[in-house]
């Protein structure tokens, strides 16, 4: 394990290091944002804003890198990130946030990107799995420390956004420092919505619900715990509690849908998290353990969803084609992700914001609604010609993960999309 790891630390050092800047101030934006009075859809605006510039760093980030090469692409990617923040926590301007989390949002999808790529080509097919897992918990844990980070200091001052914008720079020594082989250009992504539709309409539609679901939660939840009256640590310990609960729940939604039709484990995971947040929209719960449980619930199915509804595409879809497949719905998922805030942030101004979880609800009973019909149309794959399920793409980070980072994953090693 250490041998296989040695020759990539420099790299997951970094993408710690990123991950932990991306969790704080996605989470200290809405709450600062929130204190300094901004509306719910510009709270909203946010996330859409960010995710709109991550989709299309997906797409863009490529050309750039081709021209001025990984370690001068990630080193610019990186440091107009840390200016982002700094210019942020020191100009508090609604237009301004707003413009500038685009930006970051284009720049992080490069970032990672790169640091997926750059590990890719250093993996052998025997290391692959074990750098890939320890990929994804880097993510998680990073994700997580950065949010908790948001309780160690008052939002109200600039401190938390240098906070952010020092792990920012720590996150680029390393690569910048390393001295592995730069990897090949990066492959253009595409994206053909037809061709994903009719390979699966249960993920397809399911994906696009789940990115609207996810998005408006990840970017509007802090603005509900806030308007709840929650402290901002307390927020913070109710965001990682639902990444956590997802992380949890993956091995075991994974396992039961390898056994039955996913279309059913998505039903009813679906249903479970749009009863969890019907209780909290109806209940409008003030204590706080109930809020906090009710909201696990929630993050446990609901962040079970997007690696099942992968694993059903999977299922009919040729081997050499889980690149293209995936990469596609994860650029899907991205779309759904623009949505889902843009739609929130409005609905929470008008019904309060425990109306943040009609909205996921909503969208989850389309999911439910969508995939038993579609099972009463096509049958469901034989067991033993399902693709084997993996947590490779859990949920809770899938809003930061790219295509790149699908070619890690040892579903697909035969790919003929991989290089």
């Amino acid at each position: 394990m250490p041998r296989n790891i040695l020759p990539v630390f420099s790299l997951l050092l970094g993408t710690l290091f990123l991950f932990l800047g991306n969790g704080l101030q996605g989470l200290l934006l809405p709450v600062r944002g929130t204190h300094e009075g901004y509306s719910n859809e510009i709270l909203g605006l946010l996330g859409t804003t960010w995710a709109a510039g991550f989709v299309a760093g997906c797409f863009a980030a490529p050309l750039l890198v081709r021209r001025i090469g990984h370690v001068r692409a990630f080193s610019g990617f990186g440091a107009i990130i840390c200016l982002n923040v700094l210019v942020t926590g020191m100009f508090v301007n609604d237009t301004a946030w707003l413009t500038l989390r685009a930006v970051t949002g284009f720049c992080t999808a490069g970032t990672s990107m790169i640091i997926e790529s750059w590990l890719n080509e250093r993996a052998t097919n025997e290391s692959r799995g074990a750098i890939f897992s320890l990929y994804i918990a880097i993510t998680l844990m990073g994700v997580v420390g950065g949010q908790l980070l948001v309780g160690v200091a008052d939002v109200t001052t600039p401190i938390l956004f240098m906070v952010c914008g020092i792990l920012y720079c720590i996150a680029i020594l390393p690569t910048t420092i390393s001295t592995a082989a730069s990897p090949q250009p990066l492959k253009r992504v595409s994206l053909d919505l037809k061709g994903l539709y009719r390979n699966s309409p249960v993920s397809f539609v399911g994906i696009l619900m789940i990115g609207i679901a996810n998005g408006a939660y990840g970017t509007l939840v802090a603005v509900f715990g806030a308007k709840a009256g929650l402290h901002q640590g307390t927020i913070a310990i109710m965001v990682s509690i639902t990444i956590f609960a997802g992380a949890i729940m993956q091995f075991p939604a994974g396992r039961l849908s390898d056994r039955m039709d996913r279309r059913y484990v998505l039903a009813a995971l679906s249903a479970l998290s749009a009863l969890a947040g019907f209780v909290l929209v109806v209940l409008h719960p003030m204590n706080v353990y109930v809020i906090i449980a009710l909201v696990a619930i929630y993050g446990a199915a609901a962040n079970a969803l997007y690696p099942i509804a992968v694993a059903h595409a999977n299922d009919f879809a040729a081997p050499e084609d889980f690149v293209k497949v995936s990469g596609g719905l994860l650029l899907l998922y991205g779309i759904g992700t623009v949505i889902g805030p843009t739609l929130g942030g409005p609905v929470m101004t008008h019904f309060g914001p425990h109306a943040l979880f009609a909205v996921t609800a909503v969208a989850h009973l389309i999911v439910v609604a969508y995939s038993i019909i579609r099972s009463r149309i096509r049958a469901a794959r034989p067991r033993e010609e399902k693709d084997n399920y993996t947590t490779a793409v859990p949920g809770a980070s899938a809003q930061l993960a790219t295509p790149e980072g699908l070619k890690l994953d040892p579903r697909a090693t035969g790919s003929t999309d991989r290089r």
